[in-house]
């Protein structure tokens, strides 16, 4: 790497401009000096031209140069005349092509012989170029024609074409002058244009942005979730490997509008609603994800947006992780609980030869819980959900609620966009409300009740129990993030992520709460709309 590799990038811009700055600085007066040349030489030619023409035409001459002495008065006349017109050499010549003037005296009534004055003994007037003495000169022919129009000699005037030292001599201080302004207006705007875009580029050297275009882009290939980001014109910038795939976008979809590679795409709202939208579901070509997206700023203007999502189906994964096996775990736990209180009741019955006792007592817990298990695993066709309620219902025995499956209650088949999970966290979380609604209420007669309902229309899940129902204030913002009654770090979660997966298909959720009671209605349509393209909120 040479010394201009090594120098920063303002040394490089400004190295560069007055580089520029001087290749045009010569290039144009290169051209000036043609111009000026041409400029010049037509001037000088002209002037030979006239001074030829006005010697021609005095009197004197025309009558002096037919005489054998006659450069005793042409030549103080054509001297005269050279001057005034600033005129290097001025000629006369008789017919003989003798010189009755020179500028230098010794050469008078000498022979003039030179090729291109032929054409001037016969009347012709025009200029002519000739080098002599390492000097090109303009000549002017003019003819001298006496009163009967009768050619008696030749005005030869000329000039020596200035060489383009000299041209440059002429012109030098000015071109200084402009040569010092042009260079320092050159070099300060050159430097103040590097020292922007230093600024813009957050002082960073082009080496460093290469490096960090690198390493983002590594990064963002990398990454597991999904990375898409367009800017103001909704044209797509980023959109690493794992969005690819996730979304089956095929061919390069950089510079290309996003509404054209992604038809159904939220990315663009962000640029009109100008502020950053976290953990929301919705649909993209057919597939469940979950986003976050964010504007891009710069100096506080919004220059486009990214958005980082994954398959819903790993937060649903994260959610059975959460949910349904914890749910599992503590349907476990309390049976263990259970089965160990049972035997001690039937250990003790046995101790006091109460055997018949026993027998009855182990006929009567086995036929309660086999009909509930029964009757949940006839009218609800998957295993996670009967999982589930058989472990509420195990835990609700524990707290001394009773947990009951309505009769009519019948599921198969689930709504479009619902997944197992899905439905796992919506009924926990209900059931674990109404849980928590009655764990300091002192009535014995504690009931939660679960009605899930299949048509061909929608999916109805309702789940209400005689707690003590929720205040006001709990129901402005029980679908709040984070937002919870207990005081345990982590709650907050749960009916959020129920509003979101309501949300996610065009879902409705209905709540009535009073002092007797709560109960939560959700209807899940089973077919999602036409071109839908709902999200959370």
């Amino acid at each position: 790497m040479g010394i201009i590799g090594r120098m920063p990038i303002r040394g490089k811009i400004t190295f560069l401009v007055f580089s520029i700055v001087l290749f045009t600085f010569i290039m144009i007066g290169i051209i000036l000096l043609g111009y000026a040349s041409d400029v010049k030489e037509e001037e000088l030619t002209q002037r030979a031209m006239i001074t030829s023409q006005n010697l021609a035409q005095n009197q004197t001459v025309k009558e002096s140069v037919t005489e054998l002495d006659g450069a005793d008065q042409i030549q103080p006349i054509a001297e005269r005349i050279r001057k005034l017109n600033k005129i290097d050499y001025v000629v006369v010549l008789n017919m003989n092509k003798i010189r009755l003037s020179h500028p230098i005296p010794d050469r008078l009534y000498s022979y003039f012989n030179s090729d291109d004055a032929e054409a001037a003994f016969s009347e012709h007037v025009y200029t002519t170029k000739a080098k002599a003495n390492d000097d090109i000169t303009v000549r002017a022919f003019v003819p001298i024609m006496n009163d009967n129009q009768e050619q008696v000699g030749v005005v030869v005037s000329g000039n020596i074409l200035p060489s383009t030292m000299s041209l440059i001599e002429e012109f030098r201080n000015p071109a200084i002058l402009i040569f010092i302004i042009t260079i320092l207006f050159g070099t300060w705007g050159a430097w103040l244009l590097a020292s922007h875009i230093k600024n813009q580029t957050f002082e960073m050297e082009p080496e460093d942005l290469a490096r960090v275009l690198v390493e983002r882009t590594a990064t963002f290939h990398a990454i597991h979730e999904g990375v898409i980001a367009i800017d103001e014109k909704e044209k797509i910038t980023v959109m690493n490997h794992a969005a690819k795939k996730m979304l089956s976008v095929a061919g390069e979809p950089i510079g290309r509008p996003i509404k054209e590679v992604i038809p159904d795409t939220r990315l663009p709202e962000v640029l009109e609603m100008n502020r950053a939208v976290f953990q929301k579901e919705f649909y993209v070509q057919n597939r469940a994800i979950l986003s976050n997206r964010i504007p891009i700023k710069v100096n506080n203007k919004t220059i486009g947006a990214v958005a980082i999502f994954q398959d819903k189906t790993e937060v649903n994964r994260l959610a059975e992780e959460l949910t349904g096996v914890k749910t599992f775990v503590d349907a476990l736990r309390v049976q263990n609980h259970e089965y160990s209180n049972k035997l001690h009741t039937i250990a003790g019955l046995i101790q006091m030869d109460e055997g018949k006792k026993a027998l009855e007592f182990i006929y009567d817990v086995t036929n309660s819980e086999n009909n509930f298990i029964k009757r949940v695993s006839d009218q609800i066709h998957d295993d996670s959900i009967t999982g589930l309620l058989i472990g509420k219902s195990s835990r609700g025995r524990e707290l001394g609620i009773e947990l009951s499956l309505n009769r009519n209650s019948y599921f198969n088949q689930y709504p479009e966009g619902i997944h197992s999970n899905d439905l796992v966290v919506i009924l926990g979380n209900l059931i674990d409300n109404s849980f928590d609604a009655m764990k300091n209420i002192e009535d014995n007669d504690k009931k939660v009740f679960v009605h899930i309902l299949e048509s061909e229309q929608a999916l109805l899940i309702r789940v209400e129990d005689n707690g003590t129902g929720m205040k006001e204030t709990v129901l402005k913002h029980i679908f709040e993030r984070g937002y919870s009654t207990k005081s345990n770090e982590g709650r907050g979660i749960g009916m959020f992520l129920v509003k979101s997966i309501v949300d996610r298909i065009d879902g409705q959720i209905d709540i009535t709460s009073d002092k007797q009671g709560t109960e939560i209605t959700i209807i899940l349509p089973m077919k999602r709309k036409e071109g839908h393209q709902s999200e959370t909120s």
